[in-house]
């Protein structure tokens, strides 16, 4: 895990603007700022999976790129880079405040996390997929955050939600696992109802934050 870690740090030091600084987040390094442009993973808090993708499609509905829980931390396919929305003026490196519209992308395959009105393979709730590529983004891929408690910009370990901005679903998932397409995985969907089992924590990651010269000038 750590040279995981470590390999991903150095290729976003390679790869990112230098006025920016980089360091790496695990889940001992509490209270971490999230920042537009960090790659981090997402736990659901009950169940303990990290948000999953990966390059196989779903069976029904959209036939779109699958979203799973994923059970083991050691995974490369649950890492996510946070971005603004497309009309947004946010800059990498930017704080995320509660209310922010974000987008999630997912790092190895380039793909959004989306949702949309298709009903979801095992219990028939909105259906959550990857769409699009880094130039193909749509409504489908905006996410409304919503920080739970007193916090006003997120921070790594802190208890969130992730609102649809088209279907009005929250980001959700449960015990319920796939035997086919992703065996052992668990369903990621969307529901309407915001439920204590509808909360996630950025754990995981490689997190940017603002350096001094560029937050001086």
């Amino acid at each position: 895990m750590a040279l995981s870690c470590f390999a991903l740090a150095i290729f976003l030091i390679l790869t990112l603007d230098s006025d920016y600084s980089i360091g790496s987040a695990s889940a001992a390094s509490e209270g971490v700022q999230i920042t537009y442009g960090s790659t981090i993973k997402l736990m659901h808090e009950k169940t303990k999976v990290r948000l999953h993708s990966h390059d196989v499609p779903y069976g029904s509905g959209s036939g779109q790129q699958s979203v799973t829980g994923y059970p083991t931390v050691d995974d490369a396919n649950s890492y996510w880079i946070v971005k603004p929305a497309p009309d947004s003026s946010a800059k990498q490196g930017d704080a995320i405040k509660t209310g922010s519209i974000i987008r999630l992308q997912h790092m190895k395959t380039r793909k959004w996390l989306h949702s949309h009105l298709h009903a979801s393979p095992i219990t028939g709730n909105l259906e959550v997929s990857c769409f699009g590529d880094d130039n193909e983004s749509d409504t489908g891929d905006v996410w409304r955050l919503e920080i739970e408690g007193n916090g006003k910009t997120w921070r790594q370990d802190q208890r969130v939600r992730l609102l649809h901005a088209d279907t009005g679903g929250y980001l959700h998932s449960h015990n319920k696992k796939y035997t086919r397409i992703a065996g052992g995985q668990q369903e990621v969907c969307g529901i309407k109802e915001k439920r204590t089992d509808n909360i996630w924590l950025a754990v995981e990651g490689v997190y940017l934050t603002v350096s001094e010269s560029k937050a001086s000038a």
